[in-house]
């Protein structure tokens, strides 16, 4: 046995049940910040196990919101669900099952409505007291949005709708096929501008309630921008459009902290919560939420949590808007993090709380390769990014071998949408 793996073996705490997590809760402490990974967006065990930890953070330390890497108006459905919203379905997973944009799999899965059931019924039995939300972070959903913008305008500032009429013809032609960023005019930046503007100012004249009707319709202006922007930026190259997107993510985020004043979990792949100053990214020009909310919360505040498999299963397409299949992770590649800790864990799960960077044993501080796999399923499945993990994450869970997770439809629609580094994260 090496070195290194023997000091992995050392490091290694038991994760078998919800328990064994106590030793992760210590360490996020009183930070009000925890951003869990995941290295796929089709394993259940990263979303069981991410879904465990929240559920904790919500009913012991009175965390008061999930924002996920996901659509706000399509997450926004079942955060009514979830806080039991007149008109909503009492089963929040029907809100999930509303999901239309590739890969719905991400979001409208077994996992994950496990989960938005048991934050009704906590939310159902606290009542007079503010919901748990759930809440979508992404830059995605230019049309929808618009069309909620136009829908709160025409309701409760009918002198704002010529504007957002303005902003919803002018990308009308375009739809919301990324390829046609360069081809949209100008002049439909200013109008999603003026547009947010409009919003903001109504907004300003009534409540300061962060969930009130404005509140949503200015999040859905500020998408509007923000995929403006992104298109805009994805076909120039370089780090440019995942940075316009990741910024999005964190200034979304910033706006539902103000508006809650409390707690927040955050769901994403991996390669959005890792610091990436940890890994090539940073030298690219690239950033990320993790690096952004380090930045401006400060390390005391925010926690990042990665995930991480040896081998075993995964749902992914094998193209852009392919009907989702069962996929098989092969063994990590030999030297790579989570070779190294298969071996030192001889097969089982393990939990990795990364104590300060002074005292971290070499391991913890190597460049090693660490798996990332997006949703479309390339020729070896995914990459490895390489990772410094004890400066990535705070935390690691290793969960050696993992099954595909239950997607909710059998079937996937085919509108095109933007990829994204590594093969859509």
């Amino acid at each position: 046995m090496s070195q290194d793996v023997a000091d992995i073996a050392a490091a290694a705490l038991p994760l078998r049940s919800e328990d064994d997590l106590d030793p992760l809760l210590e360490r996020i402490g009183g930070s009000r910040i925890v951003l869990i990974g995941e290295a796929t967006h089709g394993t259940s065990e990263f979303y069981r196990w991410r879904a465990a930890l929240t559920r904790r953070l919500i009913a012991e330390r009175g965390f008061s919101f999930v924002a996920v890497e996901g659509d706000w108006p399509d997450c926004h459905a079942v955060h009514c669900a979830v806080s039991g919203a007149a008109g909503s379905p009492e089963d929040p997973a029907e809100a999930l099952r509303g999901f239309h944009r590739w890969p719905r799999w991400m979001w409208a899965n077994a996992e994950v409505a496990d989960f938005v059931r048991w934050l009704r019924a906590h939310n159902t039995a606290r009542p007079g007291q503010q919901p748990v939300g759930f809440h979508g972070l992404d830059v995605y959903s230019l049309q929808d949005s618009l069309q909620s913008v136009l829908d709160y305008l025409r309701e409760h500032a009918p002198e704002h709708v010529d504007t957002a009429l303005a902003a919803f013809r002018c990308f009308e032609p375009y739809g919301e096929d990324p390829t046609a960023g360069p081809l949209v005019p100008l002049s439909c930046r200013q109008e999603v501008v003026a547009l947010l503007r409009a919003v903001r100012e109504r907004r300003e004249q009534q409540s300061r309630d962060g969930l009130a009707p404005g509140f949503v319709a200015e999040q859905n202006a500020a998408v509007a921008e923000g995929a403006e922007r992104y298109y805009r930026t994805m076909l120039g190259g370089g780090g440019d459009s995942w940075n316009v997107r990741d910024e999005h993510m964190v200034d979304t985020l910033d706006r539902l902290l103000q508006a809650y004043g409390t707690g927040a979990v955050v769901w994403e792949h991996n390669t959005h919560i890792g610091d990436a100053g940890a890994t090539p990214m940073v030298s690219a020009g690239m950033t990320n939420v993790g690096r952004l909310v380090r930045e401006r919360y400060g390390e005391g505040d925010a926690v990042l949590v990665g995930m991480g498999s040896y081998e075993g299963e995964v749902i992914a397409g094998r193209r852009w808007g392919a009907t989702p299949q069962r996929f098989p992770v092969r063994p990590a590649r030999p030297g790579s993090a989570e070779a190294l800790m298969h071996e030192a864990v001889s097969g089982d799960d393990a939990l990795f709380v990364f104590p300060p960077e002074q005292h971290q044993p070499d391991w913890q501080q190597q460049t090693l390769d660490h798996r990332a796999i997006g949703v479309v399923y390339g020729t070896e499945g995914g990459g490895y990014v390489p990772s410094v993990l004890g400066r990535r994450y705070d935390a690691f869970l290793h969960l050696d071998r993992t099954r595909a997770l239950e997607p909710l439809h059998e079937r996937e629609t085919t509108a095109e949408e933007a990829e994204t580094y590594p093969s859509g994260v």
